[in-house]
């Protein structure tokens, strides 16, 4: 492919559970990609392709596949729906340039639809939507629009109506051509016809028709006066207003059909490629500086620009280490030489690969718009990562990850799995930037960190069966914070005499409490020469070093302010390192009189109930020291939601599921740290130190 126009990159993205997976494997089908088509239920579906995700039927990490859709070709990426599995979402919307939105028929807009639609619109991404399952019990088409507008606060453009719901469905009519597309009971995608719109639709069909074109023109107002004297616009006119409309976000257009029954998927690709934008089309990628500041320049997607690209995603398979790059300018062949921005490191480029999930093909070269992998590369590079040009070196903006919640300590069970766990940890942690690793010094366990309790069990069962290696997990613990509620002034001075040049640094200083969200904060009112300038920074590296271990258990410090007031140094003795040791002294002397306090991570938990079972899931928050912001009724349930502290959210699953016989759904994501009670709080402090005497001995 040489025209970029022609060119679509998207991503499928949804509640799990909604059908992304199976709307990608009729897509693949569809343009002759695959010619069986895999269940996810069998756990035979092509992007599906780890052993974790084929045995639970859900999708645990981003696959990309390429297709080719009436002389266009199609980079999609289907990403998974759990909240536990975010960050695959997240780092999927920062390289596409447009998506599709499933949303389930009888489910309507679930919990984590609301993250994921959040986040694409963060990202700036031009959907449409796809109302899936169709053929469901309770499906309701019109019902999920709604839903999309009152809690996405979306603009959906209804494109196609049902033709028939539950299982009478049987096809959709084009709003636009006014014809029906309807399919047999085959199963078989191609085994359509279209036909006149059906006797008792023509009214609805009308109504719908003239909404879809109001909204539709207001993208151009010639257009849109002619229509108002009654010119009736061409296809082509109207086509071309809802692709800007699309592209600028003013609207999604909406369709809908049973991706399962392969009814409505020919409809989904037409609007891929006539209203989702080509990688010229969307707002380029802003570059910074090595701090993350914006220079106000752009990576123009364009080849005769000089290459620009962001490594979105390290994996490690069974041909080895996979970097996968999303090219946003110039072009890249196969001995090129290209450099790590963050890294400064350069390194040639030996092989190639475009993606087919799990298979790949070998690539010469690619360009401006294209997503590739490349294999096997030296350079330590890290999700976020920029990859240019060494004679024009640039900086993309970066992606943020959300910190992990929750850790669980693990142990291999025989001392010849220990370097082999390394190794293996090392490869993970490098395919996921919200899996963290540490070594807990005491105790010398090794600390796994994620973002829920399925994500790290994945891991675990990846580390045994993907590694062979056997381990000892311990039980979940929470990332607790320390912070303080007091202001206080207090002094310090660092003094060592020993023989030689001596140490000394003086520092007057005010603790205060910051905001929630701050952080560390440093600033300096010292006017004068009573502490040089040049030892400002060691001071400040002194204080910031403390912060990871607070006093009251260890646990990280959030939200401090530190204003340095005065001070004082020695000519011969004082040296940044007095100054540093004097700010390391000083945070340990001050912080247990600023009145150290305990947080816990909250969450926002989202939970899904059948009406007979509301009460007992309330009574059961509550007694979790959950606090409830509210509910919602549904055609099938309730929704509630709540802030619960983390702690008591471990096993919440099995609860719920014996409360509501089985049918209650919930998905919970750090909403922020607050007080923890002190009756809790001196528990957690008691068990830390228990923990750490036991280690001793």
């Amino acid at each position: 492919m040489t025209d970029i126009t022609k060119y679509r990159n998207i991503g499928i993205f949804a509640h799990v559970d909604a059908g992304k997976t199976t709307t990608t494997e009729r897509i693949l089908k569809l343009t002759g990609q695959i010619h069986k088509t895999g269940e996810v239920h069998d756990g035979e579906s092509t992007t599906d392709f780890m052993e974790q995700e084929a045995e639970r039927g859900i999708t645990i990490q981003s696959a990309a596949v390429s297709c080719f859709w009436k002389e266009h070709r199609l980079n999609v990426i289907d990403t998974p729906g759990h909240v536990d599995f975010t960050v695959e979402v997240y780092r999927s919307l920062k390289v596409l340039d447009g998506g599709i939105g499933v949303f389930c028929g009888s489910g309507g807009v679930e919990p984590q639809s609301e993250t994921n639609w959040r986040y694409a619109n963060e990202s700036g991404v031009a959907r449409i939507i796809f109302v899936n399952k169709l053929d469901r019990i309770g499906a309701d088409f019109l019902r999920v629009v709604k839903q999309t507008e009152t809690v996405l606060a979306a603009n959906p453009l209804i494109m196609v109506l049902p033709i028939g719901i539950e299982d009478k469905f049987v096809g959709v009519v084009d709003l636009l051509t006014r014809k029906a597309w309807i399919w047999d009971d085959s199963g078989l995608p191609e085994n359509y016809v279209i036909e006149d719109v059906p006797a008792d639709m023509v009214d609805l069909v009308e109504e719908y028709r003239e909404k879809l074109l109001d909204t539709a023109l207001e993208q151009d107002d010639d257009l849109l006066e002619a229509y108002m004297d009654g010119d009736e616009p061409s296809i082509e006119d109207i086509k071309r207003c809802i692709r800007k409309g699309t592209r600028t976000l003013e609207f999604f257009p909406t369709y809908c059909g049973s991706a399962f029954k392969n009814k409505g998927v020919q409809n989904i690709l037409d609007a891929v490629v006539d209203y989702l934008p080509a990688p010229n089309e969307v707002e380029p990628q802003p570059l910074t500086d090595e701090e993350g500041e914006a220079t106000g320049e752009y990576a123009i997607v364009s080849e005769k620009e000089t290459f620009k690209a962001l490594a979105f995603k390290i994996t490690d398979d069974r041909f080895g280490a996979l970097t996968f790059v999303r090219i946003y300018s110039g072009t890249l062949k196969k001995g090129d030489t290209i450099m790590n921005a963050a890294t400064g490191k350069t390194e040639r480029v030996g092989r190639m690969v475009e993606m087919q999930a799990d298979q790949r093909n070998e690539l010469t070269s690619a360009k401006a718009g294209d997503i590739i992998a490349i294999v096997g590369m030296k350079t330590n590079v890290q999700t976020g990562h920029t990859l240019c040009d060494p004679k024009h070196p640039i900086i993309l903006e970066a992606m943020v990850f959300p910190n992990p919640v929750i850790s669980i300590s693990v142990t291999p069970r025989d001392k010849g799995s220990t370097e082999k766990m390394g190794i293996a940890i090392g490869k993970m942690v490098a395919e996921d930037p919200t899996f963290k690793v540490e070594t807990d010094i005491d105790s010398g366990e090794t600390i796994l960190s994620g973002m829920g309790e399925l994500h790290l069990d994945i891991k675990v069962d990846i580390l045994r069966r993907t590694y062979g290696v056997d381990l000892i997990v311990g039980e979940p613990q929470v990332a607790y914070r320390e912070t303080i509620t007091q202001t206080i002034e207090d002094s310090y001075t660092h003094k060592k005499q020993s023989g030689g040049s001596g140490q000394f640094g003086k520092i007057d200083y005010t603790i205060t409490p910051g905001e929630p969200g701050t952080g560390f904060v440093f600033t300096s009112k010292v006017t004068g020469g009573n502490v040089p300038k040049e030892f400002f920074p060691a001071i400040e590296k002194g204080f910031k070093s403390m912060m990871d271990t607070g006093v009251l258990a260890g646990f990280p410090v959030l939200d401090v302010e530190i204003t340095l007031t005065d001070g004082g140094y020695h000519a011969v003795d004082s040296s940044a390192v007095a100054f540093e040791l004097a700010a390391r002294g000083a945070f340990r002397q001050s912080i247990p009189k600023a009145g150290a306090q305990l947080l816990e991570p909250i969450m926002a938990v989202d939970v899904f109930t059948p009406d007979a079972h509301v009460g007992d899931v309330i009574g059961d928050l509550s007694r979790r020291r959950g606090m409830i912001a509210g509910q919602e009724a549904g055609v099938t349930g309730v929704r509630i939601k709540a802030d619960v502290p983390l702690s008591e959210m471990f096993g919440y699953i099995g609860s719920l599921r014996t409360m509501t016989s089985g049918r209650g759904q919930f998905s919970m994501e750090f909403k922020h740290y607050m007080p923890c009670p002190s009756s809790i709080a001196e528990g957690v402090i008691e068990k830390v130190k228990e923990e750490k005497a036991a280690a001793k001995k």
